[in-house]
């Protein structure tokens, strides 16, 4: 469990806010993502204020994380900018009432119509990731009378000490142009274009990052970039260092709050300022897009717990009414987790277990080989740090419903996401004329 003062135990119970987890369960039912709203607060006016040190500069949420409306509001109120990655996210973060101009648009093969609707939403900042992109923006924006200011993803290629699966800046890597390869022809190419208007670099090296060190080595390399850039009489007015910034998950991870998490970006800030200076670079104006860390610690994951198989001395299995469907990392890239039985929190975590899902595959597990109280059937399970990846990446994989999202602010808990129901998921089936 995170050091969170909103996540307690008090007697034999777990609470989230002012709210024992088994009143929420029996209030919302479960499976049910519970989010902390005063935890992403603080979070976010950490990041903001650790970017006032550093001075001209914007913190923008990593809306893939956990894209719903109520978040978008809760951090443009706290004066966050947004990175949205899909048509579906620009739209939701303009139905939260978000300013367009603050909005960054990524991805590596954004469609036509996300091309349109971006143009269309008069939005801040396209991240061009491909040529194919960069020729097709310059005709559409060319087309519409309105030029568009871009930064232009650039691989580094610096190896960040994370996973594999979340390494986003290896040598081959989908992503962006490689610094040492075709991106100083790519963005000369962008300043010859009516079009399309360079604005800065964006770069981003991973996920679940814990050492600052890759960072530091990303800015060295591309300040030396930058340079390069400067020589050939172009400008770099921002520096975008994308997110990555790793969360708790298990007692293997270093623990955070609000103020650690600032710190990364003072550190970051730091280095780009120094780097800038002594190579005789403009200040860029600094970015930075934190997503996992703002809400990941944030969300707790209810269950209740079902059937419970026990093959002694070999594993024990405690099954759930979640699964892959609402919680697909492990799935994925075997993500780790934290447990507790909420209604036994302070009984000792004496048992190893795995937490086995409801679907049919072997691998619906939620977590592996976990320290948990004895669990019975009609208990209710909390996984922790379930608040990024979870509910965005969830899906209805055996025509399971996506469980609902609820808020929990102080005394106060409502959904932000209502239930699905069997209806919803057969909306949009259709039987074609021809069969009946």
């Amino acid at each position: 469990m995170n050091s969170r003062d909103t996540l307690f135990v008090s007697g034999n119970d777990l609470y989230i806010g002012s709210f024992k987890a088994v009143d929420l369960a029996k209030r919302f039912g479960t499976p049910l993502y519970v989010m902390d709203k005063k935890y992403i607060e603080e979070v976010c006016d950490a990041f903001v204020g650790a970017m006032s040190a550093y001075g001209d500069g914007a913190v923008a949420f990593a809306n893939k994380a956990f894209a719903t409306v109520a978040t978008a509001k809760i951090a443009a109120a706290h004066g966050l900018w947004f990175d949205v990655v899909s048509g579906g996210e620009l739209n939701l973060v303009l139905r939260a009432g978000c300013d367009p101009k603050k909005v960054l648009f990524h991805g590596n093969n954004k469609t036509e119509r996300e091309i349109d609707e971006g143009i269309a939403a008069d939005i801040g900042y396209f991240v061009v990731d491909s040529i194919n992109e960069l020729e097709l923006l310059d005709r559409k924006a060319t087309a519409a009378g309105k030029p568009r200011d871009v930064l232009v993803r650039v691989n580094p290629c610096v190896s960040a000490h994370t996973y594999e699966a979340v390494v986003t800046a290896a040598p081959q890597s989908k992503f962006g142009f490689a610094v040492d390869g075709d991106a100083l022809a790519v963005i000369k190419d962008i300043a010859s274009r009516k079009g399309l208007n360079y604005s800065g670099i964006h770069l981003h090296i991973g996920s679940q990052i814990y050492d600052h060190s890759s960072y530091f080595d990303a800015v060295d390399i591309i300040t030396d970039f930058m340079k390069r850039l400067a020589d050939e009489g172009i400008v770099t007015d921002i520096l975008d260092m994308g997110g990555g910034y790793g969360i708790y998950y298990t007692d293997k991870d270093p623990k955070f709050t609000p103020r650690r998490y600032a710190y990364t970006v003072e550190n970051i800030g730091k280095c780009v300022a120094e780097a800038v200076e002594k190579k005789a670079l403009k200040k860029p104006f600094l970015i930075v897009e934190p997503g996992r860390s703002i809400v990941g610690e944030a969300g707790v994951t209810l269950y209740t717990v079902g059937a419970i198989k026990d093959f002694p001395g070999i594993k024990k299995y405690v099954a759930v009414d979640g699964g892959m469907f609402e919680n697909p990392r492990y799935a994925l890239y075997e993500s780790e987790y934290s447990a507790m039985v909420a209604n036994r929190a302070s009984e000792p975590a004496d048992e190893i277990v795995t937490v086995a899902g409801k679907c049919c595959e072997s691998g619906d597990i939620v977590a592996k080989d976990i320290p948990l109280q004895h669990a019975e059937t009609g208990d209710i399970l909390a996984v922790f740090s379930t608040g990024a990846y979870n509910y965005s990446m969830a899906s209805n994989y055996n025509l399971n419903a996506v469980p609902p999202v609820v808020l929990v602010d102080g005394d106060k808990a409502d959904y932000i996401v209502r239930p699905q129901t069997y209806d919803d998921l057969l909306r949009n089936n259709e039987v074609p004329s021809w069969m009946n």
